[in-house]
């Protein structure tokens, strides 16, 4: 095959992926914009009651609930994510690191049918068991989360902290600085832009899963008001109702997605803008060396 049919089918390949890319965000907005004009997009966004049967649509519950669960997830999994790939890069000997690296990925391939399921028959009970609440609660579904995010921050903070130039260690130690003073004062900060970018990327994956927290959340509409309240997520709202939605409730339901979709693509727009600022950082750092 020549050079130029190579370069062509290559091109194919890639205007397939955005053509299809392009066709799913048409579809969702086609769908999702009428009813969300019809109803106000502040009315829509802001509203509180979500009664399909009285064709109430608001999806501030849903949305409040999705932030809050990922914020917790957040505070349980970044610490810990930051600390593997720490250890990783910094501390283990070089054969554990790729076996230990190796492991920690493998938690992403494991379905999130399977986080849910080991959350609903063991985290729920314990929470259960140990504060007498009905267990199904943003709490559990953070549990989850928290673990399903961090295969994706130990990585790309992994691969950030192993970026960083020796000379940054060498120097710390010249210095006589310990590997740990090294650690939070010179190599944290230099790879904060990809610890950054990783940490996003696992709010993007918190706001798009779907199974493992509709299996443990308990799934009322309404505004969660304690870690131990039941909640329902944006996904977990389209999930439950779009198989007998129809007329105006289905088309609300394709609104939730416009409201998810925006709230991801700031996100995503968020990864390059960080990601743009610290490559530009790191070859302003090298030009004054």
């Amino acid at each position: 095959m020549s050079e130029r049919n190579i370069e062509r089918a290559l091109l194919v390949c890639a205007l397939t992926a955005v053509s299809a890319l392009v066709l799913i965000t048409l579809f969702i907005f086609a769908e999702g914009v009428p009813e969300l004009l019809k109803t106000g997009p502040l009315g829509f966004v802001f509203g509180s009651a979500w009664s399909p049967g009285r064709e109430i649509f608001g999806v501030l519950p849903m949305i409040v609930g999705s932030i809050e669960v990922t914020l917790v997830a957040l505070v349980i999994g970044v610490p810990i994510a930051v600390a593997c790939a720490v250890f990783l890069s910094e501390m283990a000997p070089p054969g554990a690191a790729v076996l230990l690296k190796a492991l920690v990925e493998l938690l992403a391939a494991i379905p999130s049918v399977v986080y849910g399921f080991v959350g609903l028959t063991t985290l729920v009970p314990l929470i259960r068991r140990l504060t007498d609440a009905p267990g199904f609660s943003v709490l559990a579904a953070s549990i989850v989360l928290a673990i399903m995010i961090i295969p994706t921050i130990t990585s790309v903070s992994f691969e950030s902290l192993r970026a960083v130039p020796a000379s940054y260690r060498d120097g710390m130690a010249a210095l006589g600085g310990t590997r740990w003073q090294a650690i939070h004062m010179v190599l944290l900060p230099a790879a904060g832009s990809g610890i950054v970018a990783g940490i996003i990327l696992g709010i993007g994956r918190s706001l798009g899963e779907t199974m493992a927290v509709l299996m443990v959340a308990g799934n009322a509409p309404a505004i969660p008001t304690s870690l131990l309240s039941p909640v329902r997520t944006l996904t977990s709202n389209i999930a439950l109702e779009m198989g007998y939605a129809a007329g105006r409730h289905r088309g609300a339901l394709f609104a939730t997605a416009v409201v998810l979709f925006a709230m991801i693509a700031v996100l995503n727009g968020l990864t390059r803008f960080v990601a743009s600022r610290g490559a530009v950082y790191g070859r302003d750092k090298q030009k004054r060396r």
